[in-house]
């Protein structure tokens, strides 16, 4: 059996950001986004956002990076890719200018034929329907909505006007609503409108001076409007499920909708099951704008961006989750433990056959950075993170687990920390990135103990060629330790090493949990608070909510009892909730209760 941890395992490249309005100062992250994952002749590839290549797999669990043609808009946001016929095609997103495509029968070897283009769009998305008739959606703001067209087959150009299919409607579409867990409030148009003519007035600007898209824009940066974006179509049993994400890449409430029609270009319906990629919690969170795709076997599957945003808004990965159809035809996606080992194969909503071991653990390290204890490589947050004093490979990182557990993965992910180095090229005028093009190295050696007197190797990387801040390491048949340390660590840029989560996963010899207590009450039309009792044996709680008992899509996993808010719900729609309780032996379901509608 095969497999993986998310984000997704690959060479995620740096990036080299001029921030402009903080007076041109370089921002230095990784960033990969906006996956488009497709099947063709037999392997899987991912195009996503500032990686200068495509990620291709045999098996969905083990990615290879191959760099892309130069010719290709590499430096463009938001890759689209989809299969016609013996073709691949390929475009990518620029506001404001014409947009070209290409094609070509080999991904990684081309060539690439050009299909010249002819108006702007951001955020593309190609779908080819059964009767070989092509249909195109495009769109990324807070002020414009997603648009659909069809296309002529062969030259890729417009048949018709483009027609409006999506728009942000937050006061009733609860995950739509933008900030931290949904906490920004949306204004009306009124008040957004009197936000703007304060704006311009300020500036010596009048409102009839400004341009009605711009007028649009202004407005949206004081609305609290969502960003509409990300479109994906897919095709199931004769119904259209177009796919968008909102309400912005920087939160942890990053998510993907879904509307359905009996035709390409609507009319769209809100499905009953939305969002319908929703993964707030945990680790590493956020699942918005990706694709939809099948594999060899007929099973479906999601990839989506996910959210770090330290260093720089854009700061992200990706992630994949098994999906599916249920027998209404709603679309759905498993992330209940969305960043925890998971099989390639087998049922979508199979428990993990693994558990979280690490999670509040204690940590020791040779020495730390003030702010970065050794600790903060055991709270299961990307955003933090553990920094050595210095950039010495005699620096190192233990957990200890506390007893002597089944040890059968292990997820090694490192951070980056204000990094401070010259841009490898000199940025021409007008650049506003550049992406490392040199292939790094990130070493280092894991070792286990039982007692923390003899120690073994479990992996050994001292010399590795590969630069994976998201490693994985496998053991199915497992071993025993309590001692888990990272020794000989040298990271890119010879920096002081980070470690935002040592994960350690694997299975302990006592009870469950206890059957969780809580409450749920709906406080408003699009909110609901979740109150657990805390109790004694239990790590962490995964909150389920969907619209029937047997249909609990959606999660939000939580490490700590008490009162949580979950804001994704949709005005006028019926739900279900359920708590899970989970330790390092195993999940015991909590009782599923029925809230009531309130259209406050």
């Amino acid at each position: 059996m095969r497999y993986f941890c998310n984000p997704v395992n690959v060479n995620y490249r740096y990036q080299f950001n001029l921030d402009q309005r903080q007076g041109g100062n370089m921002k230095i992250c990784r960033e990969a986004a906006d996956p488009s994952m497709i099947c063709f002749q037999g392997r899987y590839y991912i195009f996503a956002s500032m990686t200068l290549g495509v990620w291709v797999s045999d098996d969905l669990a083990h990615w290879q990076n191959h760099r892309l043609p130069r010719e290709l808009p590499l430096y463009d946001y938001a890759p689209d890719v989809r299969v016609m016929g013996e073709w691949v095609y390929f475009c990518a997103s620029r506001r404001d200018e014409s947009c070209d495509r290409w094609r070509t029968r080999d991904i990684l070897n081309g060539p690439y034929e050009k299909i010249p283009g002819n108006f702007p769009f951001w955020d593309p998305n190609l779908f080819i329907d059964d009767n070989g008739r092509v249909y195109f959606y495009w769109g990324c703001s807070n002020a414009t909505p997603i648009w659909g067209v069809e296309l002529d087959a062969e030259t890729m150009l417009p048949k018709g006007e483009k027609k409006v299919l999506i728009e942000g409607r937050p006061f009733e579409i609860g995950f739509e609503r933008s900030g931290e867990d949904h906490s920004l409030q949306p204004l009306g148009q009124e008040e957004a409108d009197a936000e703007m003519r304060a704006f311009l007035a300020a500036r010596g600007m009048r409102e009839d001076q400004i341009p009605d898209d711009r007028k649009a824009m202004i407005r949206g940066m004081f609305s609290n409007a969502p960003f509409i974006e990300g479109s994906w179509m897919t095709k199931h049993e004769g119904r259209y499920y177009l796919q968008y994400a909102c309400p912005g890449t920087e939160y942890n409430i990053y998510a993907d909708g879904v509307y359905v029609s009996d035709g390409p270009l609507g009319p769209f319906t809100l499905a009953k099951n939305n969002p319908y990629s929703y993964h707030p919690g945990g680790f590493l969170p956020g699942a918005g704008h990706g694709s939809t795709m099948q594999d060899r076997q007929g099973q479906w599957w999601h990839t989506s961006t996910m959210r770090i945003s330290v260093n720089h808004n854009f700061e992200r990965r990706v992630g994949l989750w098994p999906a599916g159809f249920d027998t209404d035809g709603e679309l759905f996606c498993n992330q209940r433990y969305g960043d925890w080992p998971m099989a390639t194969d087998g049922d979508p909503w199979r428990d993990p056959a693994w558990m979280l071991l690490s999670v509040g653990k204690a940590a020791f390290a040779s020495s730390c950075a003030e702010g970065h204890e050794p600790v903060r490589a055991t709270e299961e947050d990307a955003r933090t993170w553990w920094r050595a004093a210095t950039n010495s490979r005699t620096e190192w990182l233990q957990v200890d687990l506390g007893a002597v557990y089944d040890v059968h993965a292990i997820q090694v992910n490192f951070a980056d920390d204000g990094i401070s180095v010259p841009c490898p090229v000199p940025m021409i005028e007008g650049q506003a990135r550049h992406i490392e093009e040199r292939d790094l190295q990130t070493q280092w050696r894991l070792e286990g103990s039982v007692d923390g007197a003899s120690w073994f190797v479990i992996e050994d990387k001292s010399y590795a060629r590969t630069d994976l801040s998201h490693d994985l390491v496998l053991r199915e048949d497992g071993f025993k330790a309590r001692l888990i340390r990272l020794t000989n660590i040298a990271v890119p840029y010879a920096q002081s090493p980070c470690l935002s989560g040592l994960r350690i996963f694997g299975r302990g010899h006592g009870a469950k949990p206890d059957t969780p207590s809580f409450t749920a009450a709906r406080t408003g039309a699009l909110d609901m608070a979740v109150a657990i009792r805390k109790q004694e044996n239990t790590l962490g709680y995964n909150i389920l909510f969907g619209s029937a008992p047997d249909k609990l899509y959606h999660s939000y996993m939580v490490f700590s009892a008490g009162e949580k808010r979950i804001g994704a719900l949709v005005k006028g729609c019926h739900y279900f909730v359920r708590v899970d309780a989970f330790n390092e032996s195993g999940i015991t379901e909590g009782r599923c209760i029925s809230l009531e509608k309130n259209d406050l």
